[in-house]
């Protein structure tokens, strides 16, 4: 039988402390310390949710993107439309290059919200690199009918580059 153990009063003080000096190594650009942070935290309760998005986001600064997507995952198997979660995975897949599962992500978010500029823009973003301009045009004049800074966001990303000589592309970031 499993032993069940319930932290005391010192020990949830301690793993905020540790949580909070992981998110400042976070917040000040130093991903691998906040990592041994969220670890210590990890290694008292292993489903602390903020722990996890955190190790996660660090994890995908340093190019660990495998790690990153197990550890988003670890939060989708408690919570399975965290928005955060379902966008960050999105694009760890995406930089992986797996622009399907990607885009599987951000529909999970957009069946949520349909309205999601994040996950729109992302997913215009995988459709570009898919070659598929026709829908990257539509996702992105969508976006940037929600948010207009995406246009300006749009002209300076590579994974538009397919587009660049395209003249409906031209006129959505101009």
């Amino acid at each position: 039988m499993k032993e069940i153990h319930f932290a005391s009063d010192d020990e949830e003080t301690s793993l905020e402390y540790f949580y909070s000096i992981g998110l400042g190594h976070a917040k000040h650009g130093k991903p691998r310390d906040a990592i041994f942070y969220f670890d210590r935290v990890l290694a008292v309760n292993p489903t602390h949710m903020n722990a996890l998005i955190n190790k996660g986001n660090a994890l995908g600064k340093i190019g660990r993107y495998n790690d990153a997507i197990s550890s988003y995952n670890m939060v989708l198997k408690l919570e399975p439309n965290h928005v955060i979660c379902l966008l960050n995975k999105g694009l760890a897949l995406h930089y992986l290059q797996r622009y399907d599962d990607a885009i599987t992500c951000y529909d999970n978010i957009l069946s949520q919200e349909p309205e999601h500029t994040g996950s729109l823009y992302h997913k215009a973003c995988s459709k570009s690199l898919q070659k598929n301009t026709e829908e990257a045009l539509v996702l992105l004049e969508r976006v940037i009918v929600l948010d207009p800074e995406c246009g300006t966001k749009a002209n300076g990303n590579k994974d538009f580059d397919i587009l660049r000589n395209d003249d409906r592309f031209k006129a959505l970031i101009t």
